[in-house]
């Protein structure tokens, strides 16, 4: 009877154990993942799997140069973005590669979360690691999901983070709306420099409320913009957004001082994006 005993508790402690480990796979109930005061977790890619998963990523394929005159012809390939040793890697090649956008002599991918991860407001953070080398420009940035102003700039775009390769370890954060924009030189946009950007990964954040929005660098707060409650021409970031990760190549920033073909290939990784947002009361 004993034995008995001692073996269904066994079972039960089994169970008990297995139970736990699969909700191991809900954020909400990973210890390991910290947690904010007043926020709660509503979105998460830590990118444990084998591949990209695509219930919450959405590749982009094309060659339309991003808007500024980029080298890369973004595709769907593993030799572009593939999960490694838990982090998403994507990597610009030098090759020539055609298809039905034409042909370029560099890919690259860029993936975003729209219809898949759209939010209005809360803190994002991504875990990442740039590349060296001139003619890189990675970038962590947002748009608008459903373009309710119109077109770019009257949606708004939110830059997290950007990276020219001809200035390492210089990390710039902005906003473009109507009013401010790079196009007509009035862009609201900071910069730091920090000395590990292309060597270590770092924390990339912003905290988006209707008043503001703040920008984080490894949790340390580098530019505020804030909602002038003067119309959607200056703040246009009442709508939901959604994210997007990329590594372009040259184009009208990031090639600016030429772009150097042994810096190729060249990967932006990323350990982790989370997404929070208050909890109302």
């Amino acid at each position: 009877m004993k034995f008995k005993m001692m073996t269904l508790l066994n079972i039960l402690l089994l169970f008990s154990f297995l139970n736990c480990s699969d909700s191991g796979n809900d954020p909400k109930n990973d210890n390991s993942i910290p947690q904010i005061d007043g926020y709660k977790l509503v979105w998460i890619d830590e990118f444990n799997g084998s591949e990209i998963d695509l219930s919450k990523w959405e590749y982009e394929v094309n060659a339309d140069g991003g808007g500024n005159n980029e080298l890369q012809y973004y595709t769907a390939r593993s030799q572009n973005s593939s999960i490694k040793n838990g982090k998403l890697v994507i990597t610009a090649v030098k090759e020539q590669y055609t298809s039905a956008g034409g042909t370029r002599d560099f890919t690259s991918a860029r993936l975003r979360t729209k219809y898949k991860g759209d939010w209005k407001y809360g803190r994002i953070d991504v875990y990442a690691k740039v590349p060296t080398g001139k003619g890189t420009w990675p970038a962590i940035w947002m748009l608008s999901t459903d373009w309710e102003y119109g077109g770019w700039p009257e949606s708004g775009e939110i830059d997290i983070m950007e990276h020219v390769g001809y200035d390492p370890n210089v990390i710039h954060g902005s906003v473009h709306t109507k009013a401010y924009n790079h196009v007509i030189g009035t862009q609201k946009t900071k910069t730091l420099k920090i000395p590990n950007a292309t060597t270590e990964f770092v924390k990339y954040s912003i905290d988006w409320s209707a008043e503001k929005i703040d920008f984080f660098i490894d949790d340390q707060k580098y530019f505020s913009f804030s909602n002038e409650n003067s119309g959607w021409e200056k703040w246009p970031f009442d709508k939901r957004f959604h994210l997007i990760l990329n590594l372009a190549v040259g184009g009208n920033w990031g090639g600016v001082q030429g772009i150097d073909p042994d810096a190729f290939p060249a990967s932006m990784e990323v350990d982790y994006v989370r997404v929070y947002q208050k909890i109302e009361n």
